[in-house]
């Protein structure tokens, strides 16, 4: 669903479309843990046990992983399913929208070892 854009635009109100639209898509992932959160349910086989994404945030606490995983339901991002059992169960996936993140967390991602590159590669430049 990628849409071709001319970055160039001298357009200011369709900059300032764009800018709010990245403010928006920011909004819904700002948070120590969301990005986190999200980049351990892309690569689960399929949804997860409170207590398995527990594990998989290393340095979370479970007061902070429970707020965090209901902003995300709340924004779409995430959905959770209780199943009606003692104890109870809980698993949390990616929804659609959230699974929709995937070209856009794999360019973050990508982005990030570019900077880090970049900065090894100042930190070692003798000049």
């Amino acid at each position: 669903m990628a849409i071709e854009r001319d970055w160039r635009c001298d357009d200011p109100k369709q900059q300032l479309i764009w800018a709010a639209a990245t403010r928006d898509a920011l909004q819904v992932l700002e948070g120590k843990w969301k990005i986190v959160i999200i980049c351990q349910l892309f690569g689960a086989k399929g949804p997860l046990r409170f207590s398995e994404l527990e594990k998989r945030v290393e340095g979370v606490n479970q007061k902070m992983l429970i707020q965090q995983l209901k902003e995300l339901e709340k924004d779409g991002i995430v959905t959770r399913t209780v199943f009606p059992q003692v104890p109870p169960r809980v698993e949390y996936a990616l929804s659609e929208m959230g699974i929709a993140l995937g070209p856009s967390m794999a360019e973050l991602i990508d982005w990030a070892f570019m900077r880090r590159d970049a900065r090894a590669a100042v930190s070692q430049d003798p000049a």
